[in-house]
């Protein structure tokens, strides 16, 4: 007897095997697993007896039976999927892909709480009371020409930091992501005598598509795993590329290549700062990134149009070439221990080095602009005592070449520091050390000042 299988049989086979599919996550269980596999044996049931009856069934029926076996297929790579983020979620092979799942997409979140206590004295003036610049080292902000300070303390959490990231699911082919970083850094807010309240400020926020960046994040000309492992801020701050702002990113392997904002400051004929805010082309960065066993390495060049337009000085408009190179890495040593190295060259690099340490350009007598030749680098060498114990030591240096017939003599010509910490872990989230630190700038009439200053900080990472 020939094998009739009805519209009805197939139709309902399909319904089934769709209806499984559109199933949540939450629902995929053991009674769902059960109920797909006893449909697997019925289509296939069924395909056995068709083979055996050929010319038995119609071209339409085929088709429905093919497009079950598809949506069947379909759903079982759904539900695997569903169970890898699942178990992401419950147990993250990384800090930050903590979280919790909104329908398509992934929302996790990290950051630390950190606790600093800061003593420190100035050679040559004193550091206003409640600034920013006595929570982290600005080499351009070391006092020089004037008495020494006492030993002043502060303490404060203001480098608490918080990160929300996202991550959607579009499909195999994309991939799709955001993050947000807020801190307390470098922002108005309450004093020491009350409330110690600091306004929140956005570090990073963008958006990652594929293998574009779209928002503000850490310069490309920055190599941040280079940083060395201090309790201040920055640590080696006088020899460091140190910016974050808005860019659009793209990235392959281990090339990038990137558009980001452009912005050029400008030491008057007075030695004073001034932004012009005129810039009209953005500053474009390409970097290569190589990493092993051995540790990483990073190449970044820069190229810059510095501008500024005669509403600033009354010479028209006026722009100049900026550019440099920065060669950076981290260099395993035995088991743990690492020795992280950058150095940077170039010339209209000023706002890129040492938290602006000098401008970008001058106006020489003519009213043009002069690019301002920049040298810096650092060193840092970290060793582990214990799994639990380590210190780092770390030395940077900074030296421009300034114009001094343009700039005048009330310029920095070089600064540098050097810095020590012993930093303890009892549990893995947990870091409590102590750092000693020394510093040092000098004007380019040869007066300096310096900056000593002893650290404790406590920070718990989640």
């Amino acid at each position: 007897m020939a094998l009739r299988v009805s519209r009805n049989s197939v139709r309902a086979l399909l319904l089934a095997a769709s209806c499984l599919s559109a199933a949540p996550a939450a629902a995929q269980d053991g009674s769902i697993e059960d109920r797909l596999t006893r449909l697997e044996r019925l289509v296939e049931g069924l395909v056995t007896r068709l083979d055996a009856q050929q010319g038995q069934i119609s071209d339409q029926q085929a088709e429905a039976i093919a497009a079950t076996q598809q949506a069947l297929a379909e759903t079982r790579a759904m539900q695997a999927r569903q169970e890898e983020l699942a178990a992401q979620i419950a147990k993250p092979s990384k800090q930050e892909d903590k979280g919790f799942r909104v329908g398509n997409t992934t929302v996790a979140y990290a950051g630390y709480v950190k606790m600093d206590a800061i003593a420190q004295r100035t050679s040559a003036g004193q550091l206003p009371t409640s600034a920013f610049t006595r929570d982290f080292l600005i080499p351009g902000a070391i006092p020089v020409g004037g008495a020494a300070s006492g030993w002043d303390q502060d303490f404060s959490a203001r480098q608490s930091r918080f990160i929300l990231k996202t991550a959607t699911d579009v499909g195999a082919e994309h991939t799709l992501n955001s993050h947000i970083e807020l801190d307390f850094m470098v922002t108005d807010g309450g004093d020491e005598r009350v409330s110690n309240s600091y306004v929140p400020r956005m570090r990073q926020a963008f958006i990652t598509y594929d293998n574009w960046l779209f928002g503000q994040a850490w310069s490309t000309f920055q190599d941040v795993g280079a940083l060395p492992d201090s309790l201040d801020f920055i640590g080696t701050t006088p020899g460091t590329v140190f910016v974050r702002q808005p860019m659009i990113r793209y990235s392959k392997g281990g090339q990038q290549l990137a558009l980001e904002q452009s912005e050029t400051t400008v030491t008057t004929r007075t030695g004073g700062r001034l932004v012009a805010g005129d810039d009209a082309m953005p500053d474009m960065v390409a970097r290569y990134n190589l990493s092993g066993k051995w540790g990483s390495f990073t190449a970044a060049g820069i190229l810059r149009n510095l501008r500024i337009s005669n509403d600033d000085f009354g010479t028209g408009k006026q722009s100049a070439l900026g550019y440099g190179v920065s060669l950076s890495g981290k260099i395993a040593i035995g088991p743990k221990d690492d020795l992280r190295l950058m150095a940077t060259a170039g010339e209209g690099l000023g706002r890129y080095i040492g938290v602006n340490i000098v401008n970008d350009a001058a106006l020489d007598l003519t009213g043009d602009l002069d690019p301002i030749a920049t040298y810096s680098g650092f060193a840092a060498y970290r060793h582990f005592w214990s799994s639990n114990l380590r210190s780092s030591i770390a030395g940077a240096y900074f030296k421009a070449d300034n114009p001094v017939v343009l700039t005048g003599n009330q310029v920095t010509d070089e600064s540098w520091n050097a810095l020590a910490n012993l930093i303890w872990s009892p549990v893995k989230p947990l870091d409590i050390g102590i750092e000693y630190m020394y510093a040092e700038r000098t004007l380019e009439d040869g007066r300096s000042g310096n900056l000593q200053k002893v650290q404790m900080s406590a920070k718990y990472s989640f």
